[in-house]
């Protein structure tokens, strides 16, 4: 699978670790940063591009992490056609695509230890959309409120 993944200071760590542990399970992974750990930089800097790369569907899936996972994840959400969300359990991480095609998983490299984070992203990537007509449904009503207009 082609695996983008992006991470500010808090997530740095983390992002290093996962990585490896990706490649090392044969996945293409894309890090869009940060490639050194730099204090006072800024998630939207690496999340955003990462975003829109699974938006436009260059990447298949994407990991976004910093350090709650919290600004990460309404970073993402930013991004037209991006689906995340912060996950800290196993259930969200494969019911997130099943039923709402998630498509960006966000962790908090502060506060999720690695080994609970490999297990959620294993299963993340594991998981598929079930596509019933339901979901579809939900679907289409949540991405008609990205080409709303903004009343002003």
């Amino acid at each position: 699978m082609h695996i983008g993944i992006a991470a500010d200071h808090g997530g740095f760590d983390l992002k290093v670790q996962l990585t490896a542990a990706l490649r090392d399970a044969g996945h293409i992974v894309e890090d869009f940063g940060a490639h050194e750990l730099v204090m006072g930089d800024d998630f939207p800097d690496f999340v955003i591009p990462m975003a829109r790369a699974v938006a436009c569907g260059h990447l298949t899936r994407g990991l976004a992490i910093c350090g709650s996972g919290v600004g990460a994840c309404v970073a993402a959400n930013k991004v037209p056609g991006v689906r995340a969300a912060l996950i800290t359990d196993s259930f969200s991480a494969h019911q997130g695509v099943e039923d709402d095609d998630m498509n960006v998983m966000c962790l908090g490299g502060l506060v999720t230890g690695y080994a609970l984070s490999w297990d959620l992203v294993q299963t993340f990537l594991n998981a598929r959309f079930k596509a019933d007509e339901r979901f579809m449904r939900r679907l289409k009503k949540v991405a008609a409120l990205e080409t709303e207009k903004k009343s002003e």
